[in-house]
């Protein structure tokens, strides 16, 4: 089987990677808006080092600090009228997955002022989206690389992906130092998301050919670190570079394999209940590797070459997942499961031995 393969950003990597490639900002004008969260883009030095570039290449920049954890789309027209006043040629997006993913929906929202919040999910408009540079600082959602963005919607509060050849990044830079602020909690749960990420689109059909050639790459070196990170109880320095490496060859697998069911079961624990992405999506972990061996046996088996038995895999994730005091009752859980219409002929559809709604919410139940 042959893969269409989609890869349009480009990667800067590498320490200093800002510093000593300013110039490439200059290619995309003389003004920006740069776009993060309330502070972590500061602590991790990332924001500093993009205001030293840009007043060295003397482009002019606005600050938009307004992107919370799961980026509302409200926030993110907010930001593209930002965009607007500050005559912004370009954003510059600093931050996690909600930063990276609220950047491509506001460079849509900045050059086309009509749409109302919602209109993002219609994926029409008129304009062009403003370039857009990203600066990542967790190592987790692989957002540098792929063309997705994940946004809630402010109404309904769930969340919903728009994706598309407008959502990529024109250029990431990819400088795992600016990881080093996460605290022990934030590392764990960007970790297991690009460890989820990893694995649900290295058991997708479409893991063949260069995909799964990152899988190879990324599974084990990921997996490797969560058991440190489980044994420790603490972050080692050391696991700063592979942590944020995997997570990107983590995000290349997901633009073209997608994931499977742990991603929208998980949306629910997000959405209602507050958990961490990443640990929302690694709490269905153990039904996922056990359907993966009954559906997919010669993938389970390059699995555990790649980490070790299903059973201590099972072991070290759940330590890693802390949901005490959820619980969800069938009635509950069949209330939460109509959110999955879109995901049923998707997500779940792509799993190993595919998945009914039925099958999902006796999940929730059980977690």
């Amino acid at each position: 089987m042959i893969q269409n393969v989609y890869m349009p950003a480009r990667c800067i990597v590498g320490e200093n990677a800002v510093m000593n490639n300013s110039s490439v900002f200059s290619a995309y004008g003389k003004n920006c808006l740069i776009v993060t969260g309330k502070s972590g883009a500061e602590k991790s030095g990332a924001l500093g080092d993009v205001e030293a570039a840009l007043e060295k290449e003397g482009i002019g920049w606005a600050v938009f600090n307004e992107i919370g954890e799961n980026p509302l789309i409200s926030a993110c027209r907010k930001a593209g009228e930002a965009a607007r006043q500050a005559k912004a040629d370009f954003i510059v997006g600093i931050g996690g997955g909600s930063a990276l993913d609220s950047v491509k929906a506001i460079a849509i929202y900045a050059s086309n002022p009509e749409l109302a919040p919602i209109d993002i999910y219609k994926r029409v408009y008129a304009n062009p989206p403003l370039p857009v540079i990203l600066v990542g600082t967790t190592a987790g959602t692989g957002s540098e690389v792929t063309g997705v963005a994940v946004l809630t919607n402010d109404e309904t509060g769930l969340k919903k992906s728009i994706k598309g050849e407008d959502c990529y990044g024109k250029v990431s830079f990819c400088d795992y130092r600016y990881t080093a602020s996460m605290p022990y909690s934030v590392t764990v749960s960007t970790a297991l998301d690009a460890f989820e990420h990893a694995i649900e689109g290295f058991f997708t059909e479409k893991c063949v050919g260069v995909e799964l050639l990152f899988a190879e790459k990324c599974i084990p070196v990921i997996y490797k670190c969560l058991k440190k990170l489980a044994e420790d109880k603490t972050v080692d320095p050391a696991l700063r570079k592979p942590l944020y490496e995997g997570s990107i060859y983590a995000g290349l697998i997901i633009n073209t394999c997608g994931t499977a069911f742990p991603h929208p079961v998980g949306y629910v624990l997000t959405e209602n209940y507050g958990v961490p992405h990443g640990t929302a999506c690694a709490a269905f972990f153990a039904p996922f590797i056990d359907r993966c061996a009954r559906f997919s046996p010669e993938k389970t088996k390059k699995f555990e070459e790649m980490t070790e038995s299903i059973d201590e895999a099972k072991k070290v994730i759940a330590s890693l997942v802390d949901l005490k005091g959820i619980k969800i009752s069938p009635e509950l859980a069949h209330k939460y499961s109509e959110r999955w219409a879109a995901a049923i002929p998707g997500n779940f559809a792509s799993s190993p031995g595919s998945l009914t709604r039925e099958e999902a919410e006796k999940m929730l139940t059980e977690i």
